[in-house]
């Protein structure tokens, strides 16, 4: 009898309370399987209900519908197939993230994941309660019986646990250590993952598959890159990064091994353009709105979110305001034409002067002789943000902020002005990232998509005469990224080198901001620490180091 067990790895996107959707998905992959004789077919964690079902986990009506729509599915698993199906189990007036396993029209098994991440974007102790044990599972399929071992995301990343799944599965026989994953993408995060699995394969000696989900929800990307190990650490079955996909790999479980395949090396900035991309296509998907509609400057920032909605919704379904005021240069439009011809996306011109001095005029009795300052430029932010909503409004689009994370750090920016918008596109890109991302955008297409001169113009809010953004973005762009995303000490930035009074007066703009980053638009995170439900700081705070 052969040794060969024919693995399926079922990456999918799932929609989060869609679960008659999630349902049809994953029997839609079932019969795809069994057309390719998959024997053992491993779905990502929570599949079922989409992950993180957050607070809807508190309603016992979803949970009990995620549990009929595991019943829905047992009578399409022949005799032939074990498939492994991530879903939250009630027991006992508790949850669990759980693994089904299914075969002929039962559920043979269940599983349940041990370590509750609960850092960073994570907070599953508020919803689930842990395993209080896990074994291997015993399987028998096509003549084939072997311990098959079942882990849930987290189970893998237990640097800082005292409880090591992965070694407890292998030291009790598992021949196959299947991990099933919804693991956020951030732009080197399938390097860590093989990383992680190599180290654990070094130890154990034993096959290891990690099937992750793919797709957008909210704040998170997912890109799928699922993956599987044999017992010498070579990757033997690859899941394209963000492609639904459903991948064969085959291995022999008296040896271990399989054949190799080879990963193709992704460039940093093609993976967080098409991260970005994903996520924008899948937030208007799944939330049911079809077109956008930005501010388009003639700058940096907005041509780059230009170029990921037309990639993510189709040229046809965006629309770009150019909003010139009293201080806009000529060179700004005539660049945001040209950028908007070679996208082939609508650019409809609104200018601003004329609103601007009717707030000024209504104004000057209260303002009296005050001088003109940042209040008057507010306003002209403001004016736009309105104006893009209004358009919003009208016609059922979503606006597109277009803010760094630079600038959203030292709140350099606005209120109600250009932060308004359903979704905030590049609200985890230093502003070095997004040049960099933007380059990449017109290596992309082989021509200049954005204008060479958006590149090469200092960056100007253009709210007054001779204005310039007010930072070095060479210095201050990696400082903001290693007091955010490597959240280093004031005294560990005095001996990388930076100056005591800059770190000071940036550590102060990014601490008084707290309460504008509260009121923006939520950001698609693609770093390690992005703001939003991540990075939790208290508005009142006086903690200066």
């Amino acid at each position: 009898m052969s040794k060969i067990l024919k693995i399926g790895m079922a990456q999918l996107n799932p929609i989060i309370g869609d679960i008659d959707g999630n349902v049809v998905k994953i029997i839609n992959t079932i019969r795809r399987a069994i057309d390719e004789n998959v024997e053992l077919l491993v779905f990502p964690e929570m599949t079922i209900t989409g992950y993180l079902p957050q607070d809807l986990l508190f309603s016992r009506q979803f949970v009990a519908d995620n549990i009929s729509g595991l019943k829905k599915i047992l009578q399409h698993v022949p005799e032939t197939m074990i498939a492994v199906v991530g879903f939250a189990d009630p027991v006992d007036g508790k949850v669990y993230n759980g693994a089904a396993l299914i075969q002929n029209g039962y559920i043979t098994d269940k599983r349940y994941k041990t370590l509750l991440p609960n850092y960073d974007v994570f907070d599953e102790k508020r919803y689930f309660t842990s395993a209080e044990s896990n074994s291997p599972v015993s399987a028998k399929i096509n003549g084939k019986t072997f311990l098959l071992g079942i882990e849930i995301c987290e189970d893998l990343w237990d640097a800082n646990s005292e409880i090591k799944i992965t070694e407890q599965l292998a030291g009790q026989g598992a021949k196959l250590i299947v991990n099933l994953s919804a693991s956020p993408f951030e732009y080197n995060k399938r390097d860590v993952r093989r990383e992680l699995m190599f180290s654990k394969v070094e130890k154990i000696k034993t096959p290891f598959l990690l099937v992750n989900q793919i797709g957008g929800q909210d704040e998170f990307v997912f890109d799928g890159n699922s993956m599987m190990l044999d017992a010498t650490g070579q990757v033997i079955g690859w899941g394209e990064e963000f492609v639904e996909s459903l991948t064969t790999v085959n291995i022999d479980l008296d040896s271990g091994t399989g054949v190799p395949v080879n990963i193709p090396e992704i460039r940093r900035e093609e993976s967080i353009f098409s991260g970005l991309v994903m996520g924008v296509r899948d937030y208007f998907r799944k939330t049911g709105c079809s077109e956008a509609v930005m501010g388009l400057s003639g700058g940096i920032d907005s041509a780059l979110v230009t170029c990921i909605a037309a990639e993510a919704l189709g040229p046809e379904n965006v629309t770009c305001i150019a909003m010139p005021g009293a201080y806009t240069a000529a060179m700004s439009n005539e660049d945001a034409q040209k950028l908007a011809d070679n996208l082939n996306v609508k650019c409809l011109s609104v200018p601003i002067e004329t609103v601007a001095k009717a707030y000024e005029k209504e104004l000057s009795q209260i303002f009296g002789d005050l001088p003109t300052d940042i209040t008057e430029e507010n306003i002209q932010s403001r004016i736009r943000g309105n104006i893009l909503m209004a358009i919003a409004n009208k016609f059922g689009y979503y606006v597109l902020s277009t803010g760094n994370k630079t600038e959203l750090a030292l709140g350099y920016c606005t209120m109600y002005g250009d932060m308004a918008g359903a979704l905030a596109v590049i609200s985890d890109l230093s502003k070095h990232d997004v040049y960099s991302v933007a380059r990449y955008v017109n290596e992309k297409h082989d021509r200049e998509i954005i204008p060479e001169r958006i590149f090469q113009r200092p960056p100007s809010a253009e709210l007054k005469a001779n204005q310039v953004d007010p930072f070095d973005y060479e210095v201050v762009s990696p400082l903001v990224d290693a007091i955010i995303n490597d959240q280093k000490s004031h005294d560990e930035l005095l001996k990388m080198g930076y100056k005591e009074e800059l770190i000071v007066d940036i550590q102060n703009k990014i601490r008084r901001a707290e309460y504008k980053r509260r009121q923006a638009a939520p950001g698609l995170k693609v770093t390690g620490k992005a703001f939003g439900i991540g990075r939790r700081f208290p508005i009142i705070n006086r903690y200066k180091k």
